[in-house]
């Protein structure tokens, strides 16, 4: 795609911008479907706090202990091909010095002429499960918005990891674009979301031109659903509460849906005591 280039690093981070880890299992599958080599990886002394990110320890083959230090890493694809290639970088969102940690990064990427970035996060949200997941496509580059039809996000408030790395990638001259998917709040105990991870992988091959594997991905999602409906199956409130939202996800989604109608919904959502949901897929990308 001529609006990101072809080294496009694609960026996720778990944590608070991770909602069923649909964003960093998206990462994930790209490694794990992939060959990949580390370029670069944060020292991390720095940027985490251990009794908020602990090391794990584990046995190797050899039975001994090996400690893991929670780590951040930006990867290159093993092998040169023809067309858009897609760089990761991933790991735990750090817990200090955000500014002095996205710099690290951006340097790099400029160092290895990285010449477009897309941010992938998840969020919770008033959405149903039976429904394709809703992905709010963004960003703040207006050549962007006009070359990938991208929306330019209009939320206000506290941020993670991926605003601030997308915002000193822009200021470096590097376009940034960010995807964020909409994952039902009441499948916490559903984690992770394949559905979502799918949701994004689809949207990033979109954006980007680049070919991505799905693997499993999406058996893997149809299972999850089917496990979501089956508890649904048990509890009448839950299932109330579910066809509500297919009611007013299907209201946004109706082509003949005027104004009107979106506000009647949103009264009767009111009315029936809910918190007043904002449009699926649209409702506070944390950018």
């Amino acid at each position: 795609m001529d609006g990101l280039g072809r080294r496009v690093l694609v960026t996720a981070f778990d944590g608070w911008n991770d909602a069923g880890e649909a964003a960093s299992s998206a990462i994930s599958h790209l490694r794990a479907n992939g060959s990949y080599e580390t370029v670069f990886s944060i020292d991390p002394e720095l940027y985490f706090d251990y009794q908020y990110t602990r090391p794990h320890v584990s046995i190797d083959g050899e039975g001994k202990r090996v400690l893991a230090w929670p780590e951040a890493t930006l990867l290159k694809p093993a092998r040169h091909t023809r067309g858009t290639q897609l760089w990761l970088l991933t790991g735990v969102e750090p817990a200090r010095a955000w500014q002095a940690f996205a710099a690290e990064f951006i340097d790099v990427a400029l160092r290895e002429d990285i010449t477009g970035m897309v941010s992938i996060g998840s969020m919770m949200s008033d959405v149903p499960h039976t429904r394709p997941i809703s992905v709010f496509a963004g960003s703040d580059s207006e050549q962007l918005r006009t070359s990938l039809q991208l929306e330019r996000s209009t939320y206000e408030g506290p941020v993670g990891i991926l605003s601030v790395l997308g915002h000193a990638a822009d200021a470096a001259g590097i376009p940034s674009a960010s995807l964020w998917a909409s994952v039902p709040h009441y499948v916490a105990g559903h984690t992770p979301s394949p559905k979502a991870t799918l949701a994004l992988l689809d949207r990033l091959e979109d954006l980007t031109g680049a070919p991505v594997p799905r693997g499993d991905l999406s058996a893997e999602a149809a299972a999850w659903e089917a496990s979501i409906d089956a508890a649904a199956a048990d509890d009448e409130e839950m299932t109330e509460y579910i066809r509500q939202l297919e009611r007013t996800r299907d209201t946004w989604d109706s082509p003949e849906a005027s104004g009107d109608a979106i506000a009647q919904e949103f009264e009767r959502y009111l009315r029936r005591g809910g918190d007043g949901p904002s449009k699926p897929g649209r409702d506070d990308p944390r950018r």
